[in-house]
C-alpha cells in the first residue's frame, strides 16, 4: 500500500469514526419514554417533504409516523392523524406544518400525545376557526392561490417558487410545485372543538422567510400558545429545507415532555 493510500484510508476511517460517534452522541437515551413522532403535512404538499426530517429523527432512535392527509376537510384530516397517533406503541411528539397546525391542535388532545411542534404552523383555539388567525394580518403578496369552481385550492404556479419555497434548488420547487395537493378552502371556515397546546407543552419553529404568513402573525400565534421558539432563515418549506433544526427542535420537546412529567 502507498503512502498516499494509506493517508487517504487513514482518513477514511477517521471520518468513519467520527461520524459513528456523533450518531451515536445523538441516539435517545434508552430511559427516554417519548420515542414516537407523528408527522402533519401542510396544504399543498404531502408527506414526502418530511424525508429530511425523517431521517434524522430514526437515526437518532425515534419511531417516525408520517401522516398522508387528503386535504379534503379538517374532519378528514384530524381522522388521518387520530388514526397514525392510534398506531403508536408509546407516547408521542405531534407535529404539524402549515395547515398541519391546525390539525395537530385538534387532534394532539389524543393520550399518545406528549408535546406539540408547530412548524410555521397555525394554532388556532377551540371555538375559533383557522381563518380567524388571518384577522389583522396581512399575507405577503408572494403568496397568490388559485381557487377552483369546486372549493379546491392551488397555489398559482408561476408564484410557487417565490411564495412556498425560496430557499429550495430550482429543481425541488419544481416537483413540489407539480405535486402540490390542492385543499378544500371550506376547511379554514371549520371551528375546532379542542385546543390540545391548552394541555400539551408545545414548540414552535417560526421561518423568518416565510411568504405564506405575516411574520407577526406567527409570532402571535406561537405567543399565544406559551410555545419555545426557534427561529430560522427559511422560507415556508422549512419542514423540508431545514431537517436539522426542525430534528432538533422535535428531539427538544420530546425530552422536554419526558422532564415534564417527572
Amino acid at each position: 500500500m502507498s503512502t498516499s493510500t494509506r493517508i487517504v484510508a487513514a482518513t477514511a476511517a477517521a471520518v468513519a469514526f467520527a461520524t459513528a460517534s456523533a450518531q451515536a452522541v445523538d441516539r435517545i437515551p434508552d430511559a427516554q419514554q417519548t420515542r414516537n413522532v407523528v408527522l402533519v403535512h401542510g396544504a399543498f404538499a404531502d408527506g414526502s417533504g418530511w424525508r429530511g426530517v425523517y431521517d434524522r429523527l430514526t437515526s437518532r432512535g425515534y419511531k417516525v409516523t408520517i401522516v398522508q392527509n387528503p386535504l379534503t376537510s379538517l374532519e378528514d384530516d384530524v381522522a388521518a392523524t387520530k388514526r397514525a397517533l392510534d398506531r403508536q406503541d408509546g407516547p408521542a411528539v405531534l407535529v404539524g406544518h402549515s395547515w398541519g397546525g391546525t390539525v395537530i391542535t385538534e387532534a394532539g388532545v389524543h393520550p399518545q400525545v406528549r408535546s406539540l411542534v408547530y412548524v410555521s404552523a397555525l394554532a388556532p383555539d377551540a371555538g375559533e376557526t383557522t381563518a380567524q388567525q388571518y384577522d389583522g394580518f396581512t399575507t405577503p403578496p408572494e403568496f397568490v392561490l388559485g381557487i377552483g369552481e369546486d372549493g379546491f385550492a392551488f397555489i398559482k404556479p408561476e408564484a410557487f417558487s417565490a411564495g412556498f419555497a425560496a430557499d429550495a434548488s430550482a429543481a425541488d420547487a419544481a416537483f413540489m410545485r407539480d405535486s402540490q395537493v390542492p385543499i378544500a378552502m371550506s376547511s379554514f371556515a371549520t371551528t375546532l372543538t379542542n385546543a390540545a397546546w391548552r394541555t400539551k407543552p408545545s414548540w414552535a419553529v417560526i421561518a423568518t422567510d416565510d411568504k405564506a404568513f405575516d411574520q407577526k402573525m406567527l409570532h402571535s400565534m406561537a405567543e399565544k400558545i406559551g410555545a419555545r421558539v426557534t427561529e430560522v432563515a427559511a422560507s415556508h418549506a422549512v419542514f423540508m429545507t431545514q431537517p436539522n433544526v426542525v430534528a432538533d427542535v422535535i428531539d427538544e420537546a420530546a425530552r422536554g415532555a419526558d422532564q415534564a412529567t417527572r
